[in-house]
């Protein structure tokens, strides 16, 4: 009898952000900056994308929020839909695992060393699944 594939993990965790770190634009996001907007906007109405494409959702996310590290994100995938599979199949292949924020800046002000500028205040608007972040730790660090 042949076996049955088990379907991917629909949930996963990680960090979207990581605080103090520059990423490849020259940007060090501030501990506090996404505050605001967590205020404003619950985690389901951050969308979850996949590759920063409006177009192709992939999931949803259940749970944002700030702590001593960065921007720390559950997110659930859509396994009703076939991108939703596939970004749940990848990422628990190890195929992708980056995490890249789409958002508008409210506050910066210019940076130091390697920093061009340090994001004070952001208005979060997305999250995607990538297969290069913007910062090189903001990954999926758990999943199942």
């Amino acid at each position: 009898m042949a076996a049955v594939p088990m379907p991917p993990p629909a949930r996963f965790s990680g960090y979207a952000a990581i605080f103090g770190e520059v990423d490849l634009s020259g940007d060090r996001i501030e501990p506090g900056a996404f505050a605001a907007s967590l205020i404003g906007r619950r985690a389901s109405e951050v969308r979850m994308l996949w590759q920063h494409d409006p177009a192709r959702p992939v999931g949803r996310w259940i749970e944002i929020a700030e702590d001593r590290t960065g921007l720390k994100v559950t997110g659930e995938f859509a396994l009703d839909t076939a991108g939703g599979r596939e970004a749940a199949a990848l990422a628990a292949a190890g195929a992708i695992d980056g995490l890249s924020i789409g958002f508008r800046t409210r506050l910066a002000r210019r940076g130091s060393g390697s920093a061009r500028r340090r994001l004070v205040t952001v208005d979060l608007w997305e999250i995607s699944l990538v297969t290069f972040p913007m910062q090189a730790k903001a990954r999926l660090t758990v999943i199942g």
